[in-house]
């Protein structure tokens, strides 16, 4: 991993901004829990969660479920991809899986091969993003959705959740 700044072809970050270039291959989790500007040039297979925005190169290979706000993708990814405020495809982008987005933008030449879900209202978090988000274990947030106590839905053994739904059950709970 390597911190960049100034790029060819890249716009110069912000005072302030952090930008991380992943140009090695990597495999594994991860996690940002700060916005970053994060721009994945090499391979990378796993799962990636990150706040801020994130650009997936045009040499990029990326195999993994992927969280982000913005995300651009010019390389090839396949997995689910959840971009919580836009998704932007530009060439020669190839994205094949699940696409969770309010916003997305396809630009000629690049390509999408999967499932597109665009409701407004829909925000999935992880079980780990809602755990954080109610202040509670891990465990015990999985046990609640497992025994049906709290809205959501479990996919490849990973566990998803509406954001908007989780906000009426904790509105539900208050008034019980």
């Amino acid at each position: 991993m390597a911190i960049m700044g100034k790029g060819k072809g890249k716009p110069a970050p912000e005072s302030g901004d952090r930008v991380l270039d992943v140009t090695a291959s990597m495999q594994g989790s991860l996690v940002f829990q700060e916005p970053v500007s994060l721009r994945i040039s090499g391979r990378f297979q796993g799962t990636l969660q990150t706040r801020g925005s994130l650009t997936i190169g045009d040499e990029a290979v990326v195999q993994a479920d992927i969280t982000g706000e913005e995300v651009i993708v010019a390389g090839r990814v396949n997995g689910k991809l959840i971009a919580k405020n836009s998704l932007r495809l530009v060439p020669p982008a190839l994205v094949t899986g699940e696409v969770w987005t309010p916003v997305l933008e396809v630009e000629q030449g690049a390509r999408l091969d999967g499932e597109i879900h665009m409701a407004e209202t829909q925000q999935n978090m992880s079980l780990d993003e809602v755990a954080e988000y109610l202040e509670v274990e891990s465990r015990l947030l999985e046990q609640w959705a497992r025994e049906g106590k709290i809205p959501g839905s479990q996919e490849q053994g990973r566990w998803w959740f509406d954001r908007t739904k989780i906000d009426q059950w904790v509105a539900s709970q208050k008034s019980s």
